[in-house]
């Protein structure tokens, strides 16, 4: 005697079913971060590694890329071959952008965290501070989202998080503006990305860090003083992690913000309350 067939799964059972899964898991996903060599680009694939993806890093620096490649390596799902690389690959230059899409498999998630700061006050600007910052913070992302749409190597229900900051938004200070102008720029972008690959279920959203514990930090001219300063000001008392925006980006590369496109997430320590 056959097998009857199975009813086909109504509301209760479809919720039933999603109970099963853990949503904030990134395993069976492929994902991508760009500007993986340092800082917040490294500590977001080491916490997606953690969460059981596959992670294809890409920057510049090869050493430095070999090197994030060891620490995402040994970080993996426990028992779970997590099969990550590296591509090298300036994206300042388009003809790169399109050699690195080429090589990728299909992803289901992008990170763009490549990024440059800059501390100018206006009146001592030139031209080629608009393009070095403009260039790398907005241009680059916006022809690598446009490469990866175009070629659709993203894959449906996919999820990209791009690394904006509060600077473009309400933490406004002496000698950022141009940094502060890029990443306002970035983000206005990732709300029309969010329209307009919505019909494919691709979502676009942002994190907008305050300050973070990383090498670019360090290498500003602010003094002990100025830093305590500054520190003070957060409510929290402290500045941001670089796992603390992984993490954040963990979590809007996973299936539970499957209905999250077009927002952007403050991780600031409250200092925007201020």
């Amino acid at each position: 005697m056959k097998d009857s067939p199975k009813p086909p799964l109504i509301e209760g059972d479809v919720y039933k079913s999603n109970m099963m899964k853990n949503p904030f898991s990134l395993i069976g996903k492929t994902i991508l971060v760009t500007g993986a060599s340092s800082g917040i680009g490294r500590a977001t694939a080491i916490e997606c590694a953690r969460m059981g993806a596959t992670v294809i890093l890409t920057a510049r620096n090869e050493k430095r890329l070999r090197e994030t490649l060891a620490l995402v390596e040994g970080s993996g799902v426990e028992g779970r071959g997590v099969e990550s690389r590296y591509i090298c690959a300036d994206l300042n230059r388009e003809e790169e952008i399109q050699q690195l899409v080429e090589q990728l498999p299909q992803v289901d998630g992008v990170v763009f965290c490549a990024g440059v700061s800059q501390l100018k006050p206006i009146q001592t600007l030139k031209e080629n501070d608009l393009q070095t910052v403009f260039q790398t913070n907005y241009v680059a992302p916006v022809l690598l989202t446009k490469a990866l749409a175009k070629t659709k190597k993203i894959n449906t229900s996919g999820s990209l998080v791009y690394i904006g900051s509060i600077s473009g938004h309400t933490n406004y200070a002496t000698a950022l503006s141009v940094y502060g102008s890029s990443k306002s720029a970035l983000t206005s972008f990732v709300q029309y990305a969010a329209i307009e690959l919505a019909g494919r279920q691709i979502r676009a959203n942002a994190i907008l860090p305050g300050r973070i514990e990383t090498e670019l930090l360090q290498n500003q001219t602010m003094s002990a003083e100025d830093i305590q300063r500054d520190i003070d000001k957060y409510p929290l008392r402290r500045y941001g992690r670089p796992e603390e925006v992984g993490q954040a980006v963990v979590y809007l590369l996973s299936d539970a913000t499957q209905w999250m496109t077009g927002t952007m997430v403050r991780l600031d320590g409250g200092r925007s309350l201020v």
